[in-house]
């Protein structure tokens, strides 16, 4: 493999990413990476994958379907947290109610 000929590759790719960040889609490797798999990474990251048979670059329905992907499992990560708070806010006011009400005595007889 000519060294210069592959950073050369490199080199050229980058100047036509457009943007810092860009989505790839991985291929089958022998060493065990999956195809499909849509990953955001930088324009150097991206240019060095696809040289080396790696990954290719993203569609623009590809990379919006993964941004909308990221979208939602950010809303979900969200809703999980309010509602993680809920619980603990409830927990919280049903033990200091529960420290305020004075202890209930066993009558003596």
């Amino acid at each position: 493999m000519d060294l210069k000929l592959f950073y050369q590759k490199i080199r050229k790719l980058q100047e036509e990413i457009p943007t810092p960040h860009v989505v790839v889609v991985s291929h089958d490797t022998p060493d065990g990476g999956k195809a499909g798999r849509k990953t955001e990474v930088t324009r150097e990251i991206a240019a060095r994958t696809v040289v080396e048979g790696r990954a290719r670059l993203a569609t623009p329905e590809e990379t919006a379907e993964y941004q909308s992907e990221l979208e939602q499992a950010h809303r979900q990560v969200e809703q999980e947290t309010v509602a993680s708070r809920e619980q603990l806010n409830s927990l919280r006011d049903s033990v200091l109610k529960a420290l305020k009400t004075p202890p209930k005595t066993v009558g003596k007889s």
